[in-house]
C-alpha cells in the first residue's frame, strides 16, 4: 500500500535553507526504530553543510506518521511526570541543560512547539510561567485535557495566537521534523514579542556521531528528521525569519551515547521494529549480554566523560540556538 511519504519520497533535492545543490550523502535510509515503511535519501549542500532528508507530508501524513508509528500511543495519563529542576555538577554531568525548555526563566509567557506529552509545561507551569503548546501527535490530546493544558494538536499556526505575544518560544528536538523550516520560524518571529527569544535544540550532523557511525547514526531518524542543522543554516533561516542567532553550542544529553550503542546493537530490516525503541525483547542471548555490558558502562560515567569532552571540542550530537527578535526601538537612533 502506498504511503505519503512514498509519494514524494526524494523530491526535495535542492537545499531548503539556502537553495543550492544538495549532494547525496546517504540512500536507501529506512525507519530504523519503528518501522514507518518507504526508503528515503538524505542530502548535504555543499554550500551550507545543511543536510535533509526529501520526504514531504501533507498534515493528514504528519498526523499518521505520529499518532500511528511513534510511541506515544503506549504512554499512559499517570506515567505523567514533572521534570524537576536541574542544578550544579550534576546537572552538568548528565548533560540536562541541552534542552530548550531548561533556558526559559521564571514567570513568563512561553510556547513549546512540539510539547510531547505535556511534562515540559508542567515544568514551566511549576515555575510561575503561563504556558501554551503546539504538538502533532494526536495522542497528546488526552493528556493536556486531563491536566488542564491548552495545547493546539496539529501544526503550529501562528495566527492562532496574537501577534507579539510569547516572551519566549521553545523547539525541543523540533524543527529537524519540520518539511518547511523557514514558514515555521518566520510564525515564531511573528508569535515572538520584540526582544522575545526562540530556544531551539537539534541534532548536530557535523558532530562526531555522524562522523563515525555514518547511515547508522541515531539522529537521522528517517523519515521523523526531515533537516540537520549546522550553525551557518541555523543562522541563514534566522535571518531570512527576521531573527538573529544570539548564542550557539553543542551540549549534549549523555544517554545519546548509550542509546546510540544500544541501537548499534539491534538494527532491524526495512519495515522492522527496534527491540530497544520499540520497548520489546532483544532477540537473542547475545544481544541481551551486550546490552548488559553497555548499560554497565553507563552505570560506570564512561558515556558522560565522553560526552562533556566532544561537548568541550565542539563536536557533541546536539546544538542549542538562541535567536532573537530586534527589540522594539532596534531601528531607532
Amino acid at each position: 500500500m502506498d504511503t505519503p511519504a512514498r509519494h514524494a519520497a526524494n523530491a526535495v533535492s535542492a537545499c531548503p535553507i539556502c537553495g543550492a545543490a544538495a549532494a547525496l550523502r546517504h540512500g536507501g535510509m529506512y525507519d530504523d526504530r519503528y518501522g514507518y515503511p518507504g526508503l528515503f535519501e538524505v542530502r548535504r549542500c555543499a554550500t551550507c553543510g545543511h543536510c535533509h532528508t526529501g520526504a514531504q507530508f501533507d498534515s493528514a501524513g504528519l498526523s499518521d506518521l505520529y499518532t500511528r508509528y511513534y510511541p506515544r500511543a503506549a504512554f499512559q495519563v499517570d506515567q505523567y511526570r514533572v521534570p524537576p529542576e536541574s542544578h550544579g555538577i550534576g546537572g552538568w554531568w548528565s548533560g540536562e541543560r541541552c534542552a530548550a525548555f531548561r533556558w526559559i526563566p521564571r514567570g513568563v509567557r512561553v510556547l513549546d512547539i512540539g510539547c510531547g506529552v505535556c511534562e515540559t509545561l508542567g515544568y514551566h507551569q511549576s515555575r510561575g510561567c503561563e504556558v501554551y503548546g503546539v504538538e502533532a501527535d494526536e495522542n497528546v490530546r488526552r493528556i493536556a485535557e486531563q491536566y488542564g493544558f491548552d495545547v493546539r494538536v496539529g501544526l503550529f499556526d501562528a495566527d492562532a495566537y496574537p501577534r507579539e505575544f510569547f516572551d519566549y518560544v521553545t523547539l525541543d528536538q523540533v524543527i529537524e521534523h519540520m518539511a518547511d523550516p523557514l514558514t515555521v520560524m518566520r510564525g515564531v518571529a511573528k508569535a515572538l514579542k520584540p526582544g522575545g527569544v526562540a530556544v531551539v535544540s537539534t541534532p548536530n550532523s557535523g558532530g562526531w556521531g555522524a562522523r563515525v557511525f555514518g547511515r547508522k547514526w541515531i539522529n537521522w531518524h528517517v523519515p521523523y528528521h526531515l533537516q540537520h542543522f549546522t550553525r551557518r543554516s541555523m543562522a541563514l533561516l534566522a535571518a531570512n525569519a527576521g531573527l538573529s542567532v544570539t548564542g550557539a553550542r553543542t551540549l549534549t544529553h549523555s544517554d545519546w551515547m548509550f542509546f546510540q550503542f544500544a541501537h548499534l546493537l539491534g538494527v532491524p530490516d526495512p519495515g522492522g521494529r527496534h527491540p530497544f525503541w520499540s520497548g520489546e525483547k532483544w532477540r537473542t542471548p547475545r544481544q541481551d549480554r551486550i546490552f548488559l555490558a553497555v548499560a554497565r558502562m553507563r552505570r560506570l560515567g564512561l558515556f558522560q566523560a565522553a560526552t562533556r569532552l566532544f561537548d568541550a571540542l565542539g563536536l557533541g550530537d546536539n546544538l542549542l540556538f538562541f535567536l532573537q527578535k530586534p527589540p522594539a526601538d532596534a531601528g531607532a537612533g
